[in-house]
C-alpha cells in the first residue's frame, strides 16, 4: 500500500507540472506559451580585460535595440508585433556579428559617455522588456554563443509564472554577463499613478532586484514608454543612471533619462531591421 501510494504521489506531481507547463501568457486566454528551442547549459561570466579610455570624442550615438517575445505570436495576441520568432533572432544577431557590430551593456555605453573607457566599432544594446522566459530560453544562448551580453528590463512581478524569467534563470543570466535593470513591480502607467505609488514602483522594483540578485540595477524602462516630468523626477531620486523610452531612435547622452531606442518588430526580419539601423 505505501508503495501504490508513493506511485500515485509521484504521478500527481508530474501531471501538476504538465499543467503549468501550459499556462498561458499574461493577458491571454489560450495556447501555450512556447517550448525551449535549445538546452541550456550553466554559463560561467568571462572576465573583460578593461577598456582603455576612448580617443577624442565620446559622445556618438548608441543603437539600443528593444525586444519583447522571442516566439511566434500567440492566437489573438493584441500586440503580434511584440513577438519575434526565434529564427529571425538569431538571423538579426548574426547580421549584426557579420556587419560589424559588438553587443554591449548600458552601463558600458554610459561609461563610455562619460569618458571613462572606449567601445566596439559599432556597438549595440539588446534590451528585452519585461521578463519573459525566452530571454532565457532564446536571447541567452543565441548572445552567449558569441561572448555577447543583453539586457533584461524586468518587471519583477514576472518573476512569478511560468512563462517568465525564474529566479534562477536571471541568476544564469546574470553569470553570462547579462545586465538586469529595472521595469517597475507591476507595470503601470505611470503617469497615471500618486506620488505613493510611484515611488513605490520605481524605487521599490530597484530595491527589491537588488536585494534578489545583488545587481547595481543602474537603468529604468518605462512600461509602455509613458512618462512625464514627475516620473522622470522620481527616477532620478531613486538613484538610476538613466531610462529608456519605446521613442524611436539611438540613444544620445544629452537625454539619459530619456534614450531613444530602436523597435524590433516580428514583421521586421533581418532586412527590417537592417533597415532602421542604416536609417540611424
Amino acid at each position: 500500500m505505501r508503495r501504490l501510494l508513493i506511485v500515485l504521489a509521484a504521478l500527481g506531481v508530474l501531471a501538476a507540472a504538465g499543467v503549468l507547463a501550459w499556462l498561458p501568457f499574461r493577458g491571454h486566454s489560450t495556447a501555450a506559451p512556447p517550448k525551449p528551442t535549445q538546452s541550456i547549459r550553466v554559463v560561467v561570466k568571462k572576465t573583460l580585460e578593461p577598456l582603455p579610455p576612448p580617443k577624442g570624442p565620446h559622445n556618438a550615438p548608441v543603437p539600443i535595440l528593444m525586444y519583447h517575445v522571442l516566439a511566434p505570436p500567440l492566437p489573438n495576441a493584441p500586440y503580434p508585433d511584440l513577438y519575434v520568432k526565434p529564427a529571425d533572432f538569431r538571423g538579426q544577431v548574426a547580421w549584426l556579428a557579420a556587419h560589424g557590430y559588438h553587443a554591449v551593456t548600458l552601463r558600458q555605453v554610459y561609461d563610455y559617455w562619460r569618458g571613462e573607457h572606449a567601445l566596439p566599432r559599432k556597438p549595440v544594446v539588446l534590451t528585452f522588456d519585461d521578463g519573459y522566459h525566452t530571454d532565457f530560453t532564446v536571447a541567452l544562448p543565441t548572445l552567449h554563443a558569441r561572448g555577447w551580453p543583453g539586457v533584461l528590463n524586468l518587471e519583477v512581478r514576472n518573476l512569478q509564472p511560468v512563462w517568465g524569467t525564474r529566479p534562477g534563470m536571471v541568476r544564469k543570466m546574470v553569470a553570462a554577463g547579462w545586465e538586469v535593470d529595472a521595469h517597475t513591480l507591476t507595470h503601470p502607467d505611470l503617469t497615471t499613478v500618486d506620488p505613493t505609488e510611484l515611488r513605490h514602483q520605481v524605487a521599490g522594483s530597484r530595491a527589491a532586484i537588488r536585494r534578489m540578485f545583488h545587481q547595481p540595477v543602474d537603468f529604468f524602462c518605462y512600461p509602455s514608454g509613458r512618462y512625464d516630468d514627475a516620473v522622470v523626477a522620481a527616477v532620478r531620486a531613486a538613484g538610476f543612471l538613466g531610462a529608456t523610452t519605446t521613442n524611436e531612435g539611438f540613444a544620445r547622452p544629452d537625454s539619459l533619462y530619456t534614450l531613444d531606442r530602436v523597435r524590433v518588430n516580428g514583421s521586421d526580419g533581418v532586412a527590417g531591421l537592417a533597415a532602421k539601423l542604416e536609417r540611424g
